[in-house]
């Protein structure tokens, strides 16, 4: 959840200031006296949709640098600090991808993530708490299902899907914009204050409801995550780490009830809210490894 959180947010920030500049310097001129240019307005968004996707991609690691507090191994000062990083050396090189970095973040939630916009230039990181509490066999599983992100290329692929989203979104809020400004606000010149505002709502709410694409894929590359997490390990430890990680979010004030990196809460979830969840339910993903799948 925290990579696929953090590059969302990103995005969201990247979009909001270059519409914002835009608005303010009156570029993206598809508005004309006959009314809205179909064709400019798509390649403005288009432009901008892939852009904020784009940036976003590249912050990605940095930003979870920052805000996650990790602790890159560069120097191993302790053992477990040499077997995370030799680890990770092995489990790269048998998946056939550039040595990332490594990392421990500050928190005692059972968690991971691998973030980067190259698969060769990526960062593999886990929680303090995931170091104390789970056994380095289901380390090791939990660090080839992060490696698999890495070498399926999930981080790319995402920013492509978002790119198309935010086009899209930012497309069809516009014209929500224009129509609004035209026949409630009855704006005959140009484009005026409710055309702003109306877009901007749009936005949010269309940004809202596609999300739930994105939050689709992610949940289809975490199934291709386990199995690289069973293939690049072994199935019964990817199997064991998931059952840990189940086990303590239904400890009581073991963990908030909310996404975690690796899974999701107990928490009962609506069928609308498990279209917004980026991480299939545990049993789930324990069931299709132990099928086989």
């Amino acid at each position: 959840m925290l990579r696929i959180g953090l590059f969302l947010l990103t995005n969201l920030a990247v979009l909001a200031v270059a519409g914002i500049t835009l608005n303010l310097l009156g570029v993206g001129r598809f508005l004309t006296a006959e009314g809205l240019d179909l064709g400019a307005l798509f390649a403005f968004c288009a432009v901008f949709g892939f852009s904020g996707a784009i940036v976003s991609l590249f912050l990605s690691k940095w930003m979870a640098k920052m805000s996650a507090k990790v602790y890159v191994i560069e120097n191993p000062r302790t053992p477990d600090e040499r077997w995370l990083v030799e680890t990770v050396r092995e489990l790269a090189a048998k998946a056939n991808i550039g040595m990332p970095e490594v990392g421990i973040f500050p928190a005692d939630q059972s968690n991971a993530f691998a973030t980067g916009w190259n698969k060769n230039a990526a960062l593999v990181a886990v929680s303090a708490g995931m170091m104390r509490r789970f056994s380095k066999n289901e380390i090791r599983a939990v660090l080839a299902h992060e490696v698999g992100h890495v070498a399926n290329g999930d981080m790319v692929t995402l920013a492509l899907i978002q790119g198309v989203v935010n086009t899209f979104v930012m497309f069809f809020a516009r014209i929500i914009g224009y129509v609004v400004d035209k026949a409630i606000f009855k704006e005959e010149r140009g484009h005026g204050m409710g055309f702003y505002i109306a877009t901007f709502v749009a936005e949010i709410i269309l940004g809202f409801l596609a999300s739930m694409i994105v939050a689709w894929f992610s949940r289809r590359r975490e199934f291709r995550a386990d199995h690289a997490g069973a293939t690049l390990a072994d199935r019964q430890s990817m199997i064991s780490a998931l059952r840990r990680l189940k086990a303590e979010t239904e400890v009581p004030n073991q963990m908030p009830d909310t996404l975690v990196a690796f899974g999701i809460s107990s928490g009962a979830t609506s069928k609308l809210m498990e279209l917004f969840a980026t991480h299939p339910p545990l049993d789930v993903r324990i069931a299709t490894l132990e099928s086989g799948r």
